[in-house]
């Protein structure tokens, strides 16, 4: 859908109350007079709404149901909606990451600022659900800022000592031969997800890659690194750290080494200050600007994954 409009210089309030709630809308710009929303019956109300303040208000607009035929094409549409939603996602990271800071090391924060905190972790819950009504095709961010507010929430609760709640080792015997599903477009911590899947925990694992809204497991298929999967990031951990400790393997200091690395170009927050992950975070943005197809990331990133443990050995011995 496409409203395409012309707001008059006077009052000057008018464009400003206009662009807000375009924005609020999840709304996107393809130009200064014209932006889009994803076809729907909500979307075409919400646009007649916005139509209604803007011919009030003296202006123009018109509301089409349109199909790009040249120029512009759908994905980079939806690449539009992708990185407003991604640079929301990010924002509300960063607060979130303020407001863990405000927490112990264990247990819930100082009694003098428990009620500022839980009112803190609150309005971070609240933000991310508005966010995720406007997030229309997935974007990427999504699963890193609801494992870190899930896991402040975790620690509010005062019988909570931990924001992981999965301590327990699972049993890989029970997790052989499956199908093993994640968001399209794969990136570092899935591409090291899947070879430590592969590698360590089902030798034997098929992959799928999938929208990352709306899909439905099938009998016997896991997901990891999407909303709503099985591992995902808890806390401030990516998802290949939950791997590692949910299966026992933590005890292997390569793959902590590795964990630490995913996490720093993941999650950027400087936690493990890995000199390395910089330039091997360069190789994996090479590996997904050369290969568009996720099976030939996949084959890329696990024979990079590979050497980067031998590499760890190696490490290890001088």
């Amino acid at each position: 859908m496409l409203l395409i409009h012309q707001v008059p210089p006077r009052p000057a309030y008018l464009r400003v109350k206009i662009g807000r709630h375009l924005q609020r809308l999840g709304a996107v710009a393809i130009k200064n007079s014209v932006y889009t929303m994803p076809a729907s019956d909500e979307a075409q109300e919400d646009l007649q709404w916005v139509r209604g303040e803007i011919t009030r208000g003296g202006g123009y607009a018109s509301i089409v149901e349109a199909r790009f035929v040249d120029g512009l094409g759908d994905d980079e549409v939806v690449g539009l909606f992708q990185a407003a939603r991604e640079a929301d996602y990010r924002t509300l990271l960063d607060q979130a990451r303020e407001v863990a800071r405000d927490f112990p090391r264990a247990g819930l924060p100082p009694e003098n600022r428990r009620t500022e905190v839980a009112g803190q972790v609150s309005r971070l819950r609240h933000r991310l659900g508005e966010i995720v009504a406007l997030d229309f095709f997935g974007a990427p961010g999504r699963e890193a800022v609801e494992g870190l507010v899930a896991g402040l929430e975790q620690r509010m609760k005062p019988e909570t000592q931990s924001s992981f709640p999965h301590k327990s080792t699972l049993s890989m015997g029970e997790h052989q031969g499956r199908t093993w599903v994640t968001r399209t477009g794969i990136k570092v911590d899935r591409m090291a997800s899947a070879w430590l899947i592969r590698r360590f925990i089902d030798p034997k694992a098929r992959f799928k890659f999938v929208a990352a809204k709306g899909y439905e497991p099938a009998p016997r298929e896991l997901r990891f690194d999407m909303f709503d999967a099985e591992f995902t990031h808890q806390g401030d951990r990516c998802t290949f750290e939950v791997l590692v400790e949910r299966f026992g393997l933590d005890g292997d200091s390569r793959l902590r080494h590795l964990a630490e690395i995913v996490h720093g170009i993941d999650l950027k927050d400087g936690k493990f200050a890995r000199e390395e992950a910089a330039g091997i975070g360069r190789l994996v943005t090479g590996i997904a600007a050369a290969h568009p197809g996720d099976e030939d990331r996949l084959a890329r990133g696990t024979a990079l994954f590979e050497d980067l443990y031998a590499a760890q050995g190696e490490s290890t011995r001088h």
